[in-house]
């Protein structure tokens, strides 16, 4: 019974982090990675679909994006709909593929872009830290019916408190590596 609280504690901090690193792949840096391009939707015969499902999205050097849409007539929604991201890309197309160029970052936008990250980090965080109180209050539940005792109790607390601790310095892995990405000129 414990391990099964245990295990669903680790499969929400799992998520967290797997949900975290969606999220830093948002971000763009100065290089290119089709990922960025994730959050897209393109109207495709009136349905929002994403970008990745309509086109195939390929590094063509460290700084630009290509695009190529698997149906002609659909570059220029694909294009505008990458305007109209929140991303703050200027495509352009030459009729059959679409190239997207990373503009450079200044360092205002680099600062900005670390700000974001810790955010998002942060939310990382407070969301591992929700799964250890969802399991220590399963853990009193138990202990309130008379399932467990107070040693077992104690003994679920301390294991999925490790575990609490292992995520979080993930979290903290990861956010330090993205800001040494975003920094890196």
């Amino acid at each position: 019974m414990i391990n099964d609280i245990k295990a669903d504690a680790e499969k929400k901090m799992q998520k967290s982090l797997e949900a975290l690193h969606s999220a830093f792949n948002k971000i763009r840096t100065g290089r290119a990675h089709p990922s960025i391009l994730d959050s897209v939707m393109v109207n495709y015969y009136g349905q929002e679909t994403p970008l990745k499902q309509i086109a195939s999205v390929n590094v063509e050097d460290n700084r630009t994006l290509m695009i190529t849409p698997w149906e002609k007539n659909q570059v220029p929604v694909v294009e505008k709909a990458i305007m109209m991201s929140d991303l703050g890309l200027n495509p352009s197309s030459n009729g059959d593929i679409i190239r997207v160029p990373m503009p450079m970052l200044t360092e205002e936008t680099r600062k900005e872009m670390v700000k974001q990250a810790k955010a998002d980090a942060e939310h990382g965080r407070v969301s591992v830290r929700n799964a250890r109180r969802d399991a220590n209050t399963m853990l009193k539940d138990l202990l309130k019916e008379k399932e467990i005792n107070e040693d077992d109790e104690r003994r679920g607390e301390e294991e999925v408190q490790k575990l609490t601790d292992k995520y979080i310095a993930d979290v903290d892995k990861m956010l330090k590596a993205k800001e040494e990405d975003l920094m890196a000129v």
